[in-house]
């Protein structure tokens, strides 16, 4: 099943093998704890309304590369703040924004060339907050 990504303008197909590393990292459920003056417990619960997180990285440096044109690309976008894109990951669609402060894209050459093109390949990790 495809991974792809959109601004509304450009969709990118990113490679199937990136795996969701965070997938049950998360929970909806968001609570605070704390202990009142008198030793009571006031306890604060309710439903995350957004915020998941979703990092898509290789499963191992063998897995999930990604052509030079294709990480210009998600640098490009991940340059514009607050930039809302369509993820469509398993067949659902979610709309995501670049998790900048966790390092919204890490992208590293398989092979290092002194002369960088289009097609040289990269290991990318790319870190999504869906909104």
């Amino acid at each position: 099943m495809s991974i792809t990504l959109s601004d509304g303008t450009t969709t990118l197909t990113l490679n199937p093998d990136l795996y969701w590393a965070d997938e049950n990292d998360w929970s909806p459920v968001q609570q605070s704890v704390e202990t009142t003056i008198t030793g009571a417990l006031d306890v604060q619960v309710g439903v995350r309304l957004a915020g998941r997180p979703i990092t898509l990285q290789p499963e191992n440096e063998s897995s999930a590369w990604m052509p030079r044109s294709t990480v210009d690309t998600l640098r490009n976008w991940a340059a514009q703040p607050a930039k809302e894109m369509t993820l469509t990951l398993r067949g659902s669609a979610r709309t995501v924004i670049f998790r900048h402060q966790d390092t919204a894209l890490e992208a590293q050459p398989v092979v290092h060339w002194r002369d960088v093109v289009s097609s040289d390949w990269y290991l990318c990790t790319l870190r999504f907050m869906e909104v």
